[in-house]
């Protein structure tokens, strides 16, 4: 199973290395990571995604709360929250061909952040699905480049009633 697990951290000399050790220590691969400060320079925010058995993903969780620098975890898996990540894709463009990209990239609410004679450079921002949506669509055009942040999420909000 896929877990989605949101660390805050001390922002600190050495954090990152000792988090990554862990996860590898247990043989388990992290497929995404992002890091970043939070409102307060002194906190940052890990987002890890992950596969593996619930039962060893939550001694992984234990084992990250006993680590010094970490102020809470939380593993977002079977619950309400909102996932995205972010994409950089450089794809191949001419003159009979521009329209259509720019159609695909009206579809996907995507927009060009960069273009020149032979490329255009999207930037789009999803689900992991979305992402792989486009990059299928604009596939057949010759994507020269791509790059994407990994996945960042929060708790939804709960409705009022």
């Amino acid at each position: 199973m896929r877990h989605t697990i949101s660390v805050l951290v001390s922002n600190e000399f050495g954090v990152l290395s000792r988090i990554a050790g862990l996860f590898s220590g247990r043989g388990f691969n992290i497929e995404s990571l992002t890091v970043a400060e939070t409102l307060d320079a002194a906190v940052s925010r890990m987002t890890i995604v992950t596969r593996g058995d619930d039962k060893v993903v939550e001694q992984i969780n234990k084992q990250l709360n006993k680590l010094i620098s970490v102020i809470k975890v939380h593993d977002f898996t079977g619950e309400a929250h909102i996932q995205r990540e972010l994409a950089l894709i450089k794809v191949s463009s001419n003159q009979e061909n521009r329209a259509e990209i720019l159609s695909i990239v009206d579809i996907f609410r995507a927009k060009v952040v960069d273009v020149s004679p032979r490329s255009y450079t999207i930037e789009i921002t999803g689900d992991e699905e979305k992402i792989r949506a486009i990059t299928e669509l604009l596939r057949p055009f010759g994507i020269k480049e791509f790059v994407s942040t990994g996945r960042i999420a929060m708790a939804r909000t709960p409705k009022q009633r």
